[in-house]
């Protein structure tokens, strides 16, 4: 597929990032921070992020708490006309997700909340929002956790509306909902990483690049690419055409690993937007992936950050 219309986000269990950086942090202690930073996200909104980010439009769409809109607005004001929101408002607030990063002691965790703003009345509206700006030729990336259980069908069927509309369907989620699309032969591309793609698989899958390449094989008669993150391994590209493994080789301080898989996606689309090349894709995507593991997107412009990673990439 050559990309030739809009790149849609679609997240249905959005929230706030709370980032909140000290040093000698651990239990017990009344520790002051360095640095909090809160910053509206969800896998599907990161994408459109790290899109603007490398000079890329975007439509933002999925669920907002409806307290909180006014507030994502105003945050995203710095990416300018680049990411275009048309969210579908729901009563109540945004979740947050928190993670407390000890910059001394390199380590971090993740505190969660589960997003409540999907329910059958919310994916209903948000059914005719896809319907009415879904249009052929789009890109609808459906990213982040997707409900389960008795929702099920109403996400399997926001996935089939685009692509009744004539939208290809990316799909980094993971899970039943995972599970469900994958079958349904619905993804153009799937983005797990390598315990994601060892739960699609039923079995787990050693992170070596040729049991990951075997394992991303099988899947092609359901999707038309793998793209398999390993973390700061690097990433793997399965498709018919060919596999490749990358990783980046300039060295830096890792900063923060959440996000990283979202801006390695936005790093794919964007590249393989650009060149029609999975190659020159999959490099796009590992230096996105790399620079926000280093800092580097906040404080420089794509042009610069990109010229400083250099990537390694072998035909498998």
């Amino acid at each position: 597929m050559e990309p030739k219309g809009r790149i849609i986000t679609i997240g249905l269990s959005p929230a706030w990032d709370v980032s909140c950086r000290g040093r000698g942090l651990d239990w017990g202690r009344h520790a002051q921070i360095d640095e909090r930073v809160v910053r509206p996200a969800g896998k599907a909104l990161n994408v459109s992020s790290a899109l603007a980010w490398m000079g890329c439009e975007s439509v933002a769409a999925g669920l907002w708490g409806r307290e909180d809109h006014e507030a994502m607005r105003r945050s995203l004001r710095s990416q300018g006309a680049l990411v275009h929101l048309d969210m579908t408002l729901v009563d109540g607030r945004t979740r947050e997700n928190v993670t407390v990063v000890d910059t001394a002691a390199r380590r971090e965790m993740h505190l969660r909340q589960v997003s409540c703003l999907a329910t059958r009345a919310s994916l209903a509206r948000l059914d005719a929002v896809l319907r009415r700006i879904v249009r052929t030729g789009d890109l609808c990336v459906f990213a982040g956790a997707m409900p389960g259980g008795d929702l099920l069908d109403s996400c399997i069927a926001l996935v089939e509306t685009c692509r009744r509309k004539g939208a290809q369907i990316v799909a980094d989620t993971h899970g039943t909902v995972l599970e469900r699309l994958v079958e349904a032969e619905l993804p153009w591309l799937i983005a797990p990483n390598v315990e994601e793609l060892g739960g699609l698989l039923g079995s787990r899958v050693a992170d070596t690049p040729a049991k990951l390449a075997a394992a991303g094989r099988t899947l092609l008669k359901k999707a038309e690419i793998v793209l398999i993150s390993r973390g700061g391994k690097g990433a793997l590209l399965v498709t018919k055409r060919g596999v490749w493994s990358g990783r980046a080789t300039t060295r830096g301080r890792v900063l923060q690993t959440v996000g990283c898989g979202d801006y390695l996606l936005a790093g794919f689309l964007a590249g393989y937007r650009r060149s029609c090349n999975l190659r020159t894709a999959l490099t796009t995507a590992l230096k996105a992936a790399t620079a926000h593991a280093y800092g580097w997107t906040e404080g420089q412009a794509w042009r610069q950050a990109g010229k400083r990673i250099e990537v390694q990439i072998q035909p498998l």
